[in-house]
C-alpha cells in the first residue's frame, strides 16, 4: 500500500517543492493549505501534480481543522507557519499563534491518532548569530527576534512530545533555503527582482551578514533523507552546506550572472535593529550527511542560476519595489 503523507504549508515555497518530491517518490500526498475564499492553492495551482494530491484546506491555528485533515495519515511534514522575520516585529503574537499553537496542534493531534512520524521544520534562525563555526546541533539557541523565540518554542515543545509521550518527532533544521517560488521579502528574490526589472539603485539592508544558502531541491531531498533515517527521533538535524556568503558578495555574484552592475542604497526600513541582526550563519552538516544518504546537487553558482532564469519567466508575481515585511 502506497504510505499516505501530509504536508502542512504545501502552498508555499518549499512546501510546493517537497510535496512534489513526494508525489514523485510514489507517495499518496495529502496537502492542508490555508483556507481562503478564493480556494487558492497557491504555487500548487500550477503544479504539474497537482491533479495527484488530496487538498484540504483549514488554519493550522484551528485544531479541529488540523486533527481531520490527520486522519488516516502515516507521517506529517508540518512546514506551516509564518516565516517573515521583518513583520514578526510588527506582530509578535501572529507568530505566537501559528508557530506555536499551530504546532501543538500538530503534535497532539498526531498523539491522539498514533502518526508514526512527524517532522516539524525549523530554522537556523534558532540559533542566533554563530557563537562557534560551523553550528552544529548543539548550539546554543538564542531568540533574537519574535520570530526565531516562535520557532525555539515550538521545536522545543515537539521535543518535550518526543520525551513526555514518546511521539515519533523529527525536528528538521534548515538554514537558508532560496530558489524558484521563494517569497519577495528574502533577500535572493529582492536582488534577483530588482536587476530584472532593471532597477539602478539596488535597495538593501545590511551587507555584512553570513548565510549558508542551500537550493530549494537540496533541502527537499534533505527532509526526505531525514524521513528515511531509522534514526534521528527526538533530534534536530540541520540541512545547509557548510559554504558561507556575505550578503555584500552575494549581491556582486547575482550581478555577475545577471549581467548587470548596479549601485547598492541601503534602506533603514530593510535594517533589522541592532541586537536583533543574525550576524553570521554558517552550517555544520556533518550530522546529516553521516546518518543519511543525502548529497547535494547543485552549488551556489548552479542554484542561482536556475533561480533567475524562473525569475525571468515569472517576474509578474513580484513587486519589486515595493519592500515586503
Amino acid at each position: 500500500m502506497q504510505k499516505k503523507i501530509l504536508v502542512t504549508g504545501a502552498a508555499g515555497f518549499i512546501g510546493s517543492h517537497l510535496t512534489e518530491l513526494l508525489v514523485q517518490k510514489g507517495y499518496s500526498v495529502k496537502v492542508f493549505v490555508r483556507y481562503n475564499s478564493k480556494n487558492n492553492w497557491g504555487w500548487l495551482e500550477n503544479s504539474e501534480v497537482r491533479d495527484e494530491l488530496e487538498v484540504v484546506t483549514g488554519d493550522i491555528r484551528d485544531f479541529d481543522s488540523v486533527y481531520n485533515a490527520m486522519e488516516g495519515i502515516e507521517t506529517v511534514f508540518h512546514l506551516a507557519a509564518l516565516i517573515g522575520i521583518p513583520y514578526s516585529y510588527v506582530s509578535p503574537k501572529a507568530y505566537i499563534e501559528t508557530n506555536i499553537t499551530g504546532t501543538y496542534n500538530i503534535l497532539q493531534a498526531a498523539r491522539a491518532l498514533s502518526i508514526q512520524q512527524v517532522l516539524v521544520t525549523s530554522t537556523s534562525e534558532t540559533y542566533g548569530t554563530a557563537q562557534y563555526v560551523p553550528i552544529d546541533e548543539k548550539h546554543p539557541m538564542v531568540g533574537q527576534s519574535p520570530y526565531s523565540a516562535s520557532k525555539i518554542a515550538a521545536d522545543q515543545l515537539a521535543i518535550s512530545f518526543y520525551r513526555s509521550f514518546n511521539l515519533p518527532v523529527k525536528i528538521v533544521r534548515p538554514f537558508n533555503t532560496y530558489g524558484p517560488r521563494q517569497s519577495a521579502r528574502a533577500i535572493i528574490p529582492t536582488i534577483i527582482t530588482q536587476l530584472l526589472s532593471g532597477e539602478q539603485q539596488l535597495k538593501l539592508g545590511n551587507l555584512t551578514p553570513t548565510r549558508d544558502l542551500t537550493f530549494v531541491k537540496d533541502t527537499c531531498k534533505g527532509f526526505f533523507e531525514i524521513y528515511n533515517s531509522e534514526h534521528l527521533f527526538g533530534e534536530i538535524t540541520n540541512i545547509g552546506m557548510r559554504e558561507e556568503i556575505s550578503i555584500g558578495e552575494l549581491v556582486q555574484k547575482i550581478s555577475k550572472l545577471v549581467g548587470v552592475a548596479v549601485d547598492i542604497v541601503t534602506e533603514e526600513d530593510r535594517v533589522r535593529p541592532n541586537k536583533s541582526e543574525v550576524d553570521r550563519l554558517f552550517c555544520s552538516n556533518i550530522k546529516l550527511i553521516e546518518k543519511t544518504n543525502w548529497q547535494p546537487d547543485y552549488d551556489l553558482s548552479n542554484g542561482l542560476i536556475e533561480t533567475i532564469e524562473w525569475m525571468k519567466i515569472n517576474l509578474f508575481n513580484y513587486k519589486h519595489n515595493i519592500y515586503n515585511v
